[in-house]
């Protein structure tokens, strides 16, 4: 029996069936940069299993006892350097929104697809997106993590959302998942083009360009998270494209939180040796993140160009995340023409 079957067999409202979903999936952002919206995005965030691998018995006692007494705060104060005043939410959910009605219009040809867009952490929730789609008619979705390479505690921690979104229904559609893409040609030529527009703009070319991706703890990787090697891969397929060397391009890693060693070299150590050392000029990129947000605009815009100035550097740059520029809609829309082929 068919879900149209199923919906006029139980008298259901939903929308007849036979429509494509494609749900875009983002991190998360909090609905306000006040004390009790931060803490409770940063409590769903932080208890995710996926993202502190802890035994809770040693984990909770922390989170509600120290991190969510003072977290909250410290970060809202940030959220608030970076917060889109006329929107009145932050530019990840600015973006993502973007992203979202920039691919429906490109898609629009075709009125059995619905393109919709949803976080892992906060709102608009994955189920309540999910549930959305499946009663507008999709009897077959396409969700797309939207992040370049995997991690668990990324990309398997949006499936894990998604998969338990499903797992409360009685009728499922058919799902395709749209995989990492840290080595797809349209993603690196992306990348490319961005950087090399960004650098042309420029009154000073940058001695050394940093990729730097959010890190993780080295003991995920480890224990086979292949986020690390995907990393890499990146930034190797990105030097050959701009026929650059090991020393003009660097990979690093930034966001480390707590005790744990992480990924390295770590982001904000290399830009202020780089200074120390003589070096002058930097550029910085996130090829990790394929929209702005705190950790690009805060982190590394604000905090690591204040660290390499005071090191002795003179001249840093932030280069923008794709975003919804024409070279990021077009990475989207190519991986999500790839995963709606056969269907639509």
């Amino acid at each position: 029996m068919t879900l149209e079957q199923t919906n006029r067999k139980e008298g259901s409202n939903l929308a007849p069936a036979g429509k494509v979903g494609v749900l875009l999936v983002n991190l998360g952002t909090p609905d306000g940069t006040d004390y009790w919206p931060m803490r409770r995005y940063l409590a769903e965030f932080l208890s995710d299993r996926r993202v502190i691998e802890w035994p809770r018995a040693i984990w909770y006692p922390v989170l509600y006892g120290i991190v969510l007494a003072r977290r909250p705060k410290k970060s809202g104060a940030l959220y608030a350097k970076i917060w889109n005043t006329e929107r009145n939410e932050s530019p990840l959910r600015t973006f993502t929104r973007a992203q979202g009605e920039k691919l429906a219009a490109v898609l629009a040809d075709n009125a059995s697809i619905i393109v919709d867009w949803a976080m892992r952490y906060g709102s608009p929730s994955i189920e309540t997106v999910t549930k959305s789609l499946i009663e507008r008619g999709c009897d077959r979705i396409v969700m797309f993590p939207l992040y370049p390479q995997y991690s668990a505690t990324t990309t398997a921690t949006v499936n894990d959302k998604f998969f338990e979104a499903l797992s409360k229904l009685r009728f499922q559609p058919a799902i395709r998942t749209v995989p990492a893409y840290p080595g797809e040609p349209v993603y690196i030529d992306a990348l490319a083009s961005s950087i090399e527009r960004h650098l042309a703009g420029l009154a000073f070319q940058p001695e050394v360009v940093i990729a730097s991706y959010h890190g993780i703890p080295q003991s995920y990787s480890q224990r086979g998270d292949p986020y690390h090697e995907q990393c890499l891969e990146t930034t190797r397929l990105l030097r050959k494209r701009l026929g650059w060397d090991e020393k003009k391009l660097l990979t690093c890693f930034q966001s480390r939180f707590g005790p744990e060693e992480w990924l390295q070299p770590y982001t904000d150590k290399t830009v202020e040796k780089l200074a120390r050392e003589g070096v002058k000029s930097v550029a910085v990129f996130n090829p990790g993140f394929v929209s702005d947000c705190l950790e690009t605009l805060e982190e590394i815009a604000v905090e690591a160009a204040e660290t390499f100035r005071k090191a002795g550097g003179e001249n840093f740059t932030h280069i923008p995340c794709l975003n919804d520029s024409d070279e990021g809609m077009a990475v989207i829309e190519a991986l999500v023409r790839r995963e709606i082929s056969g269907w639509v």
